[in-house]
Formats: structure tokens, C-alpha cells, sequence
């Protein structure tokens, strides 16, 4: 019986087939470009290799062709009909996801893992702040991707992938220290792993790191391909710390090569919410943000994210909308907000519509009142910064300075104190 890269079974008899769908797996894990070439390589000469169709379906939909990926499933599925095993379970989890039933795909990852911890296409469907537990609404996610991500960790050694996503957990819970030491570990395995570069990068950022960050992502970013899943979000990275530096040159050259709408190469997720949030990020620094700008984000979001569900996509595209003053689409967000995390996306929503009107004692109402749960929206906490930062601008445009300054104190004692932790 041939084996994966993590050793589990693979029902192919052919060592080609099983080589490319190890590549496959490794793009996958890696954000690589070309991550659907060698699962179509695999099926190609192995038709009845349920497992690559799935690791194709799934690098697929990171590749943005949601069409091909739900063909590729659908193979996938007909080929395990009346199976069981770890086969059966691991089509079953994706197909779950596809169908758009988030937790039951969630549930049946936690049953898959409990059995074959090892198996990483599954294992990896709930890791990270844009997982299943990052994107589940649920209360304290954080420490429930900590908990995860620390059950799978006896199962897999010193692999960079799993060093990668527990050092994500990690910094996502404040543990800075072991998740600095944990990603330069993943790094020193495999130096061209796009998800450890940005977990690096996240460390820098919450240990208040600019000088090392910025140098560290701009060198990283050198010799990854455009084309690559994580290029547009580590370029947000990179224009988010030129604008903390103060050059805001720099930060607009970055955003029209590599961030916004009709540049970027990446998921359309994290083109609408890069954009919406450094264009946001910029106007509380004092940056004069032309109305284009917003019109073309707002534009992108009404376009691609019609429907509100997703609350972390919503919340961004609330915030496009009421910039760009189009009060017919964000009054959805407003009043009928039903993702994860409605009612925080509602919060946010009123809070933007309230900045519009400088009606800043409802802002600060609206901020508050989204801040006591933000969490539950998902992403990183460096991406939700810009609702404490949203707050504490409308704040002082009260006069209640002493109230900002203890707002930051609390929330974020380092930027508070001007502290960065050296290396």
C-alpha cells in the first residue's frame, strides 16, 4: 500500500500518482502557486483516486475557481458512494464544506482527526484565524484553535506545516515568545512556506517589531510569485507597516501594484478586506483618501460578496460601503446582518454609517458595543485593530483623550507604550 508524505494510505497503485499528489498536498500546505497542477496530474492517470480529486477540489477553491472545485468534488463523492473507512470520512468532511454546512463539517473534522490525526487535507480545513474554528462565530474561537491546534501537535513531529499553524495559535493568544521561536523553526525547515512567513510577520507585528517586520516580509517577498495564494495579504502587511513608518509613498505604490481590486492575484476575500482596512487604516492616520478609492472597493464588494453571510467578508464591506456613501447597500449590514457574527457585524455597520454623519457619541456607542465580542467576526487580531483604532479616533475627536489612551493601555499595552520586543 502506497503512503503520503504523513503516512497515511493511499488507494493508488501508482508511485507517479501518489509523488504528485504528495506536491500537491505540500503546494497546498505552503500557499505555492500552482497548487491544482499536480492533484490534476494525479487523477489524470489515476480516474478512480477519490483523494485527488479532493485535494484538487480544495486547491482549487484557493485558487479561486469555485466551478472546477465543485466538479472536482462531486467526483470525489461518486467515487466513495457505500464506502467507509478514512477515505469515506475524508470526502465526507470536505463535501460537507462545499455544501456550505460549515459546522457539520466542522464536527466531522474533529471525529476525522480524533481517528487519523495525520491526515493534513482534513486536519488543516480548521486551522488558522480563516478555518473552521476562526470563521465559526463561536466564542473564545481563539482558544478553541489553540486547544486544536495543540491536540494534533504529538501527531506530527517537528513538520514545518504543524509548527507553522500552532505558532499562528499561539500569537493569536498572545504567546509571542514561543510563537516567534516555533515559526523560525518552521522557517528553518522550509524557508518557502508562505503561511510561515506570514505567521512571522504576525508575530513582528503584535510584539510592535516594525523595523525587523518590514524587513524581514519585503526580503521573504523577493522570490514569491505573484501568482502565489498569500502575495496580495503579505503586500497588505508590508503597506500597513510603510504607512506606521510614515511612508506613505511607499503604502500607496504597494496598494495600486499588489493590494486592491483588479492587481491583486489573490482570494477575493482578502482582496476586499486588505483594501477596505489599509484605505480605513490610512484616513486614521490623517491620510487624505481620494473618493475614488472607496467607490472602487465598494464597487468590488457589491460585485463579488453581494449577499451578506460571511461576517468578517460583511464587516469589511459594511465599512467600503458607508465610506463610499452608498447608504442603499450598507443599510443591509445595519438591519440584516445574519453571518456567525450578525450582530457584530450590525454594531460595526452603525458604527461606520455614524462616522459618515460625524455622529461620533454613536460611533463610540456602535465601536464599544462590537468590541465587547470582535473576536467572533474571525481574522487576526491584527485585522480587527482597526475597530480599536476606529474607536479610539472617534474618541478624541471628543476630547476624550485620557479615555483613548486607557482604551489602547488595555487593548494593546504595546503600541501603547511604544514597546517592541528585540531579536
Amino acid at each position: 500500500m502506497l503512503r503520503d508524505r504523513y503516512d497515511n494510505d493511499l488507494s493508488t497503485t501508482s508511485d507517479a500518482v501518489r509523488d504528485h499528489y504528495i506536491v500537491g498536498v505540500d503546494r497546498v500546505l505552503s500557499g505555492a502557486a500552482d497548487m491544482a497542477a499536480p492533484f490534476e496530474a494525479a487523477v489524470a492517470e489515476d480516474e478512480g483516486f477519490a483523494l485527488g480529486f479532493v485535494g484538487l477540489a480544495r486547491a482549487l477553491v484557493l485558487s479561486g475557481d469555485m466551478a472546477a472545485a465543485k466538479a472536482a468534488m462531486g467526483q470525489a463523492v461518486a467515487l466513495t458512494e457505500g464506502k467507509s473507512g478514512r477515505e469515506a470520512s475524508h470526502v465526507n468532511a470536505m463535501a460537507l464544506l462545499f455544501k456550505g454546512k460549515a459546522m457539520e463539517s466542522l464536527a466531522a473534522v474533529r471525529e476525522h482527526v480524533q481517528t487519523w490525526p495525520r491526515d493534513v487535507i482534513i486536519a488543516q480545513l480548521a486551522t488558522s484565524v480563516f478555518g473552521l474554528i476562526g470563521f465559526s462565530g463561536q466564542a473564545a474561537r481563539e482558544a478553541s484553535l489553540l486547544a486544536y491546534t495543540e491536540s494534533l501537535m504529538p501527531h506530527y513531529g517537528d513538520d514545518w506545516w504543524m509548527l507553522s499553524q500552532h505558532a499562528f495559535s499561539m500569537c493569536e493568544v498572545g504567546q509571542l515568545k514561543a510563537a516567534g521561536d516555533m515559526i523560525d523553526r518552521s522557517l528553518a525547515i522550509k524557508s518557502d512556506h508562505a503561511h510561515a512567513a506570514h505567521v512571522r510577520s504576525h508575530v513582528f507585528y503584535e510584539e510592535g517589531n516594525l523595523a525587523d517586520g518590514i524587513g524581514y516580509l519585503e526580503g521573504w517577498l523577493a522570490d514569491y510569485e505573484r501568482r502565489g495564494l498569500m502575495h496580495g495579504h503579505l503586500s497588505w502587511h508590508v503597506a500597513l507597516w510603510a504607512l506606521e513608518a510614515g511612508d506613505v509613498g511607499k503604502m500607496w505604490s504597494t496598494i495600486d501594484a499588489d493590494v486592491k481590486p483588479d492587481v491583486a492575484q489573490g482570494l477575493p476575500i482578502n482582496i476586499l478586506t486588505d483594501t477596505a482596512s489599509i484605505l480605513y487604516r490610512a484616513e486614521l492616520a490623517g491620510q487624505d483618501v481620494p473618493a475614488e478609492r472607496w467607490a472602487h472597493v465598494s464597487d468590488y464588494a457589491a460585485k463579488v460578496f453581494p449577499k451578506v453571510g460571511n461576517s468578517f467578508i460583511d464587516m469589511h464591506a459594511a465599512l467600503a460601503h458607508a465610506m463610499a456613501g452608498r447608504n442603499d447597500l450598507l443599510e443591509a449590514y445595519m438591519s440584516d446582518a445574519k453571518g456567525f457574527a450578525g450582530d457584530v457585524v450590525q454594531d460595526c455597520a452603525s458604527a461606520f454609517d455614524a462616522i459618515v454623519r460625524q455622529s461620533w457619541g454613536e460611533a463610540t456607542a456602535a465601536f464599544s458595543a462590537a468590541l465587547k465580542d470582535d473576536a467572533r467576526l474571525g481574522g487576526s487580531r491584527a485585522q480587527r485593530d482597526l475597530l480599536e483604532f476606529g474607536l479610539v479616533n472617534v474618541l478624541l475627536r471628543q476630547g476624550k483623550g485620557e479615555e483613548a489612551e486607557r482604551i489602547i493601555g488595555m487593548r494593546r499595552p504595546l503600541v501603547a507604550h511604544g514597546v517592541h520586543i528585540a531579536h
